[in-house]
């Protein structure tokens, strides 16, 4: 008889527990500047702390987790009511139908058949969500997402799993191969007193080599799943979602209702006037300067388009055309006006709140949906919250600058791959216990790069060992807020999740040491 996984409030509790016990045995410590507080650049020297041993502090770590992770825990909230209330409109089947039926009709080309209709949609995806993690650091957006890809992989014979990892996995190895993503590349290099973005050739071949290690893996599973969908760990899990799915046509979904034409006008209205204020927009890729163009102006022209298009469909295919904009919206905010969790969560909530009243839904009807489309995902809100405590407690502890220091002063004395396997093993831990990329940046940057230069390492590759030791494991570590969040909307528990991953981040670390090597055995432009 199969051990019973344990739920993973319990997994998450224990870890608070053990991190506790820790800050009892490690001493208390800090990095202060050397040269006053206004000295940014100064390297950080480490100096005893008292320490702060936690005990009562475990049972508040919940609440201060809440603190912490308040804006991801809202924008969960935000989201899952405004879904609801779109789902309530069927668009999201209507929508998942049509593609169906689009991919049916290419299984007839001979070609398709032999590469596979699914493993092309696959590939296709995954690499959309790499290049935005690569380029802009998509993280916490990526949640949003969740909800329609992983219906979608299911409808197409998968399962959960492969739907988050088209999006969630994909943005992870973009990220952890970042080419031009401003939060990790841009802080660790402007720490490291590099030209910002240097040494684009090589990250870009290892954004190559990374995401063809990666998607081959998925693919890999998502073609074992469709030939026996009970061969995947969440099987049994994946009945909500399979029941949640509507793939029939019902009379409203070929209605058009005359608040759908009045919603149509409103919001043209309102993009015309946004159009006005922002006639131009600079999307910026990386830290460049960016793409100056009339994006708003053509993007509410097209809206108007294919709004009126849509409307003489259905009010469910308007619904779908609007969430279609406000997927547009949210990349060119993020790109050209730096929108974060916020300002996304504003955007889909006004899509959740259009998205009724096209349906002809009231107000009271509105309303009772979006708290049933928090309450459902709640959960996934509370167990972000909880998470977040284990890093409370460590921080509160005063024990994370004294493992840093630990483990960067046993990289004396040593061959320059050993020094940059040390880094990035350093790197890969701190990781577990930070999962925010800045703010790890922030903290070992000022550390490592000054001594990279006592042993004879390039600054460069310093940074390389910094972004692949930030970017794997954030898609398996409990204290990375996104990864509960992704998860608890998807319904997969988190141990399930774990132990599938666990193979392919054990490939990407290895692929990443590997890549490492070459940034201190060959020469390579900007290194």
């Amino acid at each position: 008889m199969l051990r019973r996984v344990p739920h993973t409030y319990v997994i998450v509790f224990f870890l608070i527990l053990i991190s506790a016990v820790a800050t009892w045995f490690v001493p208390g410590g800090e990095y202060v500047s050397a040269a006053g507080a206004d000295a940014v650049s100064a390297t950080p020297v480490f100096v005893e702390a008292e320490s702060n041993p936690q005990t009562w502090q475990v049972f508040a770590a919940m609440f201060k987790g809440f603190e912490k992770q308040a804006g991801i825990i809202i924008f969960i909230l935000m989201i899952g009511g405004a879904f609801w209330i779109m789902n309530d409109s069927r668009a999201i089947d209507v929508g998942i139908r049509s593609f169906l039926k689009f991919t049916t009709r290419l299984d007839r080309f001979a070609f398709m058949r032999k590469i596979g209709t699914g493993n092309m949609v696959i590939v296709l995806i995954m690499l959309m969500f790499s290049v935005f993690g690569a380029v802009f650091g998509m993280s916490e957006e990526t949640i949003a997402f969740i909800i329609i890809l992983v219906p979608l992989a299911i409808s197409m014979g998968y399962d959960s799993i492969t739907g988050v990892s088209m999006v969630f996995v994909a943005a992870g190895l973009g990220f952890a191969g970042a080419v031009l993503n401003p939060f990790t590349i841009g802080i660790a290099q402007g720490l490291a007193g590099l030209p910002l973005f240097s040494g684009f050739e090589y990250r870009l071949f290892s954004w190559f080599v990374i995401n063809i290690a990666g998607i081959s893996y998925i693919l890999w599973y998502a073609i074992k799943v469709r030939r026996n969908p009970k061969m995947s760990p969440v099987y049994e899990d994946d009945a909500y979602w399979r029941e949640h799915l509507h793939l029939k046509d019902d009379e409203e979904e070929q209605a058009t209702f005359k608040s759908a034409w009045i919603t149509w006008g409103l919001t043209l209205t309102a993009l015309v006037i946004f159009s006005l204020f922002y006639p131009e927009t600079t999307l910026v890729i990386g830290g460049g300067e960016g793409i100056t163009w009339y994006f708003i102006p053509v993007i509410t022209l097209a809206f108007a388009i294919t709004g009126f298009v849509s409307l003489r469909k259905s009010s469910p295919v308007f619904v779908l055309n609007l969430l279609a904009y406000t997927i547009v919206f949210l990349i060119v905010g993020v790109m050209g006006y730096h929108w974060y969790i916020q300002e996304i969560a504003a955007l889909f909530f006004a899509m959740g709140i259009l998205s009724g009243v096209a349906m002809n839904r009231s107000a009271d009807n509105i309303t009772k949906l979006f708290l049933e489309g928090a309450k459902d995902i709640m959960s996934a809100a509370l167990i972000v919250g909880l998470a977040g405590g284990i890093i409370v407690i460590l921080e509160d502890g005063r024990i994370i600058h004294t493992i840093l220091h630990a483990m960067a002063s046993g990289m004396s004395d040593m061959g320059d791959v050993s020094s940059v396997a040390i880094m990035y093993v350093i790197q890969t831990f701190i990781n577990v216990v930070i999962p925010s990329g800045s703010a790890k940046a922030a903290l070992t940057m000022p550390i490592m790069a000054p001594f990279s230069d006592l042993i004879g390492i390039s600054r460069q590759a310093t940074v390389m060992a910094f972004q692949f030791g930030d970017g794997f494991t954030n898609m398996i570590t409990p204290t990375s807020g996104v990864l509960i969040g992704v998860l608890g909307v998807a319904k997969i528990p988190y141990m399930k999740w774990a132990k599938w991953i666990a193979p392919l981040i054990l490939i990407l670390v290895i692929l990443g040491f590997l890549l490492l090597i070459p940034t201190v055995t060959m020469q390579l432009n900007g290194f």
